[in-house]
C-alpha cells in the first residue's frame, strides 16, 4: 500500500510503500483496548495507603463508661466513625501490573497503526532535520498539513537530528515527539494525528513486520 509523503513545506513529495503487515491489517479492537488498559495500569505507582483502626495511634482508653450515660457505647476513639479514626476498606500499596503475551502486544501495535492509516489520520513527513528548530516553524508545518490539529504525535527515526523536532515542538501543548523505537498503543490512541518521518517508517517496519516475527520464530526454534 502507498501513502503520500509531504516535505517540511507541507507540499507533495511523492509516495511511500508501506508494509501491509504493519500498516494494512484489520485492527483488532479488543486487543487494542486490552493493551491500552495494560499500559495505563503498568504506569500506576500503586503507593496509595490509608491507616486502619489498628494502625492509628491513640485510642487506648475507652471514651466513657459502657452504660448510664445515654450515649451510644464506644470502645475507642480510633474507630472509623470517629474523626481521626481508621479508614474502612481504604487503599493500600499494591501492584497494578498486568501481563500480556508478546504476540498480542505486537498485534496491538500493528492494529493501532493500521487504524490510523485506515482513518486517514497518519501522514509521512520527509526532511524534518531541515526544519528550523523554532516553535513558529513547527506550528506553521502542522497547520499546513492535512488532518486534525487538536493533537499530534510526531514519530522520528534514530538517525535524524532529534534536537530539531524536540526544540520545535517542545512548547506546543498538544504535540508529542517520540522515537520510532518507543511507539506504543497509548500514545498513538491518545493523539488524533500521527506524523511519521520516512526514517521512522523504516524503523517501525523493521521492528513490527510480520516477516521479522516469522524470522524470530524460526531462530528461536533452532
Amino acid at each position: 500500500m502507498q501513502v503520500k509523503v509531504f516535505d517540511i513545506s507541507a507540499k507533495d513529495a511523492g509516495t511511500l510503500d508501506l508494509d501491509e503487515s504493519v500498516f494494512g491489517i484489520e485492527p483488532n479492537v479488543a486487543v487494542m483496548h486490552q493493551a491500552f488498559l495494560r499500559q495505563r495500569n503498568n504506569a500506576r505507582a500503586g503507593t496509595s495507603n490509608t491507616l486502619t483502626r489498628g494502625k492509628v495511634s491513640g485510642g487506648g482508653r475507652k471514651p466513657w463508661r459502657q452504660k448510664g450515660t445515654g450515649r451510644a457505647r464506644q470502645g475507642s476513639t480510633r474507630s472509623p466513625q470517629w474523626r481521626g479514626g481508621g479508614v474502612v476498606f481504604g487503599p493500600h500499596p499494591r501492584s497494578y501490573r498486568q501481563d500480556m503475551p508478546k504476540k498480542m502486544r505486537r498485534l496491538a501495535i500493528r492494529s493501532v497503526l493500521s487504524a490510523k492509516v485506515r482513518d486517514e489520520q497518519a501522514y509521512v513527513l520527509k526532511g524534518i532535520e531541515q526544519l528550523e528548530p523554532k516553535t513558529k516553524a513547527m506550528m506553521a508545518l502542522l497547520a499546513a498539513l492535512p488532518g486534525s490539529q487538536r493533537s499530534t504525535l510526531i514519530v522520528i527515526g534514530p538517525g535524524e537530528a532529534q534536537s530539531v523536532a524536540h526544540r520545535a515542538a517542545g512548547n506546543l501543548e498538544n504535540v508529542t515527539v517520540i522515537r520510532a523505537g518507543y511507539v506504543n498503543v497509548r500514545d498513538v490512541l491518545t493523539h488524533e494525528r500521527l506524523l511519521l518521518t520516512t526514517e521512522a517508517v523504516e524503523t517501525i517496519q523493521g521492528l513490527w513486520s510480520m516477516n521479522k516475527e516469522a524470522v524470530d520464530g524460526v531462530a528461536a526454534s533452532v
